[in-house]
Parts: C-alpha cells; sequence; structure tokens
C-alpha cells in the first residue's frame, strides 16, 4: 500500500510556497543535470581504475592557482585561453571535465561555456578542486602528490563509498 499526501501550496510554508515539480518534470530535469555534471568521487574512482576513462579532466583556474594542487593528469586551460589553446590541448571527440576552485566559484561553468561553443562535448565536476582535496584524493604540486585526510562532512569515515 502506497500512502500519499496531498500538500498543497501555501504561504505560510516556506518549503512548499512553490510546489514540487511533476514527477515526469523532476524527472526530466534530474536527468538533465546528470549530463552536466560529474561527481569528484565518480571522477576519481574512473581517473584510478585501469584503463582510459574516457574522458579529459581540465583545470580551468589560472597559472598560480594551477601551481598550488590540481587533479592528477589534468590539462591546464585557464578560461580566457580556450578560445586559442583548446584546439592544440584536447580532441574534440573526447569529452570534457571542468574544474575550478570549488562550489562558490563559477569558473568551471565559464570554461565548460566556452568548449561547448566550440563544439566540445563537456561536463563540470562539482565541487571543483577543493571538494577533491576535501574528500581526501591525492593532488599533485611541484614537490609531487600530496593527499589530505578526507573531511568527513564531505566524505565517508570508514566506507569506500558513500552509498549515494
Amino acid at each position: 500500500m502506497v500512502m500519499t499526501s496531498h500538500i498543497t501550496a501555501t504561504a505560510d510554508n516556506s518549503v512548499l510556497r512553490v510546489a514540487p515539480a511533476s514527477p515526469a518534470a523532476a524527472a526530466a530535469y534530474f536527468g538533465a543535470s546528470l549530463a552536466f555534471h560529474a561527481d569528484v568521487s565518480d571522477v576519481a574512482a574512473t581517473l584510478a581504475a585501469d584503463g582510459d576513462p574516457g574522458f579529459v579532466v581540465l583545470d580551468s583556474r589560472s597559472t598560480a592557482s594551477w601551481d598550488q594542487g590540481r587533479v592528477p593528469g589534468a590539462v591546464h586551460l585557464p578560461t580566457a585561453l580556450i578560445p586559442e589553446r583548446a584546439a592544440e590541448l584536447l580532441d574534440p571527440a573526447v569529452p570534457v571535465i571542468t574544474y575550478c576552485w570549488g562550489p562558490g566559484c563559477n569558473g568551471a561553468t565559464r570554461a565548460a561555456l566556452a568548449l561547448a561553443q566550440q563544439g566540445y562535448r563537456v561536463k563540470e565536476m562539482l565541487g571543483g578542486f577543493e571538494y577533491w582535496v576535501r574528500e581526501g584524493f591525492g593532488f599533485e604540486t611541484s614537490r609531487g602528490v600530496e593527499r589530505r585526510g578526507a573531511d568527513p562532512l564531505t566524505a565517508p569515515g570508514d566506507a569506500a563509498d558513500c552509498g549515494c
């Protein structure tokens, strides 16, 4: 037996002031969202697996930011240089996963837009470099690969997978 609730949107309920979308509209929206976004831990797991990941990771930050640390194997291409340098660094047949600093920065979104306008298939890595480091994944610097402990607010403490 399925229990249903017929809650209507009301002015005194800030969560439901605007009613939720229909299930069909929600499925379309969330399905589309997954076509545009990649999760940090999914990118890390795919890169750690044997073989070709099927995509390239692109760091769209400045050189000074790149020097502070980057996703291992990432291509460095600051957003402003995408129009003039993308063709020499990227294969148009390979999807690109962009990242910038973190969720408070839209640099990866701007880079993804610039690449899409040039004909590249692209996704944005949610959380950016900040969440790559906070989830405990290794990152490259001029000193080699470094790693910090996972932040328990962003990654499971004793499980290999968050179950999402």
